[in-house]
């Protein structure tokens, strides 16, 4: 019975590793899956998964609009998991249409993203996957101090903390660090 997943954490925690491992393991034994990522972050290039160790694979990118649904319908033929990167950036209809196609195409959706952003705010596309997912699964990450990250910051070319801006900018180690709440809250200057 086909089951949608959704595996979060925050930055720097291995889902995109966890997902190209995944990947993998399927097509070791033989069957092939479609492997999707968010058309907005071309940071390693257009349409690639790509993980801080170093691999990376091939993806079909996804916009706002697309159809996710109608795209796994055309485009999965024969394959035996959808696994989908940065899920933090899909639409509530987005999930909606991955839930259909684990319950009417009977295909597993495994999506890895981000849980909140930089302000502790939930994501649409985390927030929706949160509510409907079959299985939740917290990727784990720590923060410098050694307690489970569970927050990030975003910095600016300064290194402090932001504390407002667009929810989405894209960026890697430069720009985010992943810190449990507590440190969170310090750097959002909520501890003094």
């Amino acid at each position: 019975m086909a089951r949608l997943y959704f595996h979060y954490s925050t930055m720097n925690a291995g889902k995109s590793t966890m997902l190209l491992q995944a990947s993998h393991n399927y097509r070791e034994r033989g069957m092939r899956t479609l492997l999707l990522t968010a058309a907005l972050d071309d940071r390693a290039g257009p349409g690639l998964i790509a993980s801080r160790i170093g691999i990376a694979e091939p993806a079909t990118t996804f916009a706002p609009d697309t159809d996710l649904f109608a795209l796994v319908r055309d485009r999965g033929a024969g394959c035996a998991c959808v696994l989908l990167d940065e899920a933090q950036f899909l639409s509530q209809a987005q999930v909606w249409q991955l839930a259909r196609v684990v319950d009417d195409l009977d295909l597993p959706v495994m999506c890895y993203g981000l849980r909140v952003d930089f302000r502790g705010q939930l994501f649409p596309g985390s927030a929706a996957l949160l509510a409907w997912a079959d299985e939740l699964r917290e990727v784990r990450t720590v923060c410098h101090c050694g307690r489970r990250a569970t927050m990030v910051i975003r910095r600016d070319d300064h290194g402090r903390a932001l504390r407002d801006g667009a929810q989405v900018q894209v960026g890697g180690n430069e720009t985010y660090v992943s810190l449990c709440r507590r440190h969170w809250r310090e750097a959002m200057g909520e501890i003094r």
